[in-house]
């Protein structure tokens, strides 16, 4: 990001805009999409025991749905339908629906999935992708090691979109990964 990028970025989320994305410019941004978030927040925390609870055993294909999509692209080929689990459903369809409509849909051409039966990157406890409780958009300009915002380029108003239906958006939430986001706490 330029530095007028950033300062417009710490305008938008209460921090003092001075081009520099500190330590308080990360407070302020994960505060900002925090208070985005309904209350009571409809998602469980991020222990094993409490994701089992709300979303059963991961690589249970009997939880999962197909919602409808528009507009949304895998490696350039359209999809109709995207597999989530039944719990999320809605949710990822309010949020897909709100990016569709809006200036950021192009988003949507840049999705590289849901579901995906593994663990963790260098874990051993399976990944929120197991259960089909995560999604994955624009990985080759948001990676796992990309530092947001200063090199992964995941608009804010994508993450505003997640955050408004109470997930958890990488990208702020610990500093890279940006295009994973999760439905927890």
């Amino acid at each position: 990001m330029t530095t007028n990028q950033i300062k417009a970025l710490q305008s938008r989320v209460g921090a003092f805009p001075d081009g520099f994305f500190g330590p308080k410019s990360i407070s302020s941004c994960q505060q900002h999409l925090n208070d985005l978030k309904p209350n009571p927040n409809p998602w469980p925390d991020q222990s094993q025991e409490s994701l089992r609870a709300f979303y059963g055993q991961p690589g249970d294909e009997s939880q999962l749905v197909s919602i409808p999509v528009i507009g949304t692209f895998y490696e350039g080929t359209p999809l109709k339908t995207i597999r989530c689990h039944k719990n999320v459903a809605s949710s990822l369809g309010r949020v897909i629906t709100e990016l569709a409509a809006g200036p950021f849909a192009w988003i949507l051409s840049k999705y590289d999935g849901c579901v995906n039966f593994r663990n963790m990157r260098g874990g051993s406890i399976p990944s929120l992708h197991s259960w089909g409780a995560a999604i994955d958009f624009w990985s080759d300009k948001n990676g796992n090691s990309d530092h947001w915002p200063d090199l992964a380029e995941m608009p804010i108003e994508v993450m505003e979109v997640f955050s408004r239906e109470g997930w958890v958006c990488a990208g702020s939430a610990w500093g890279r990964d940006a295009m994973h986001f999760q439905a927890t706490l």
